[in-house]
């Protein structure tokens, strides 16, 4: 089939790729947002589908407008059976029905949960032993439409957002040439998302969300902090005597040792680093002190943190 793509970040770029060197699918047009100057030096800032269209010497159209007159007629020009929309912008009807096969969506977790902004991020924060990524026709509301297929994957124990952010990122790839060949030969049958049991939702996340609160249970801290890691990183304050710093905190462990401490109190033991909460020790394994680059806790025992009691809030 004739296929025009949609997408922005490299969870993006790996099912263009995909459709482009693993299918037969032809690929006859790539759209992504336009290039913005980002950064302290106002640098351009690319997106990674643009680069892989480049790249490739795909046709390539950024608008800034989705219902731009001079776009619409682009995509029309551009004649393709299909619109293949990852990791991109909400279309308005104007685009999504133009194709004669309709234009469908990969989403990073098994619908109708976590519908949202931030599915991979809410799934692991929330603890949740499994995920997935489905595809989906748009329609007018978001991230509602008839399913056509879903794959699950597995979350550890420990595993953080970026592991399965790269799990789902292939999966997902692979699931959205399937579901092109499914659309081809007819063999798909769409069908409504299930919406009789208690639906989560995946919203947009803020800094305020991303501040531990150190009263919370062990597990939710730990799920906090690993469904926001590497990006876009939970986040605490240290310090004593009201003068406090922030610190990122990128992974931690729950610990079964018994150190007597004051609770919230920042313990060091042989170059480790704990905290000390009602309900036990919780290991601070790497972490970022404001100011200074991302580090392991060994580093700053060693080299950031200053003698006396230091507490967290």
């Amino acid at each position: 089939m004739r296929v025009v793509f949609m997408g922005t970040p490299e969870f993006a770029a790996t099912s263009l790729h995909e459709i482009n060197t693993n299918s037969h699918h032809e690929i006859v047009g790539v759209v992504t947002v336009p290039d913005k100057p980002s950064g302290r030096g106002q640098k351009m800032n690319i997106s990674d589908v643009k680069k892989y269209a480049v790249e490739h010497n795909l046709p390539l159209a950024q608008p800034e407008k989705l219902r731009d007159e001079d776009f619409i007629e682009t995509l029309k020009n551009w004649n393709a059976d299909v619109f293949v929309v990852v990791a991109f912008r909400m279309l308005p009807q104007a685009v999504w029905s133009i194709p004669t096969k309709g234009t469908f969506n990969l989403h990073g977790s098994l619908l109708p949960q976590y519908r949202g902004a931030a599915p991979i991020n809410w799934a692991v924060m929330n603890g949740e032993k499994e995920t997935g990524v489905t595809t989906f026709l748009i329609d007018e509301k978001i991230d509602t439409g008839n399913i056509l297929i879903s794959d699950k994957v597995a979350i550890g124990e420990n595993d953080n957002v970026g592991v399965i952010h790269d799990q789902l990122m292939h999966i997902g790839a692979k699931l959205v040439v399937k579901t092109l060949d499914g659309l081809e030969n007819d063999s798909l049958k769409p069908h409504p998302q299930d919406e009789t049991k208690e639906l989560k939702h995946a919203p947009k996340i803020y800094k305020e969300d991303c501040k531990i609160d150190w009263n919370d249970s062990i597990d939710k801290i730990h799920n906090k902090i690993r469904g926001l890691s590497p990006y876009p990183c939970a986040w605490t304050t240290y310090g004593k005597d009201d003068n406090y710093k922030t610190l990122k905190i990128y992974s931690g462990l729950k610990s079964d040792l018994d150190i007597e401490a004051i609770n919230f109190q920042l313990i060091l033991q042989k170059n480790n680093l704990y905290v000390k909460l009602p309900q036990g020790l919780y290991e601070i394994l790497e972490l970022q002190p404001e100011g200074k680059r991302r580090m392991s806790a060994k580093d700053f025992v060693n080299g950031h943190l200053n003698e006396g009691d230091i507490f967290i809030k």
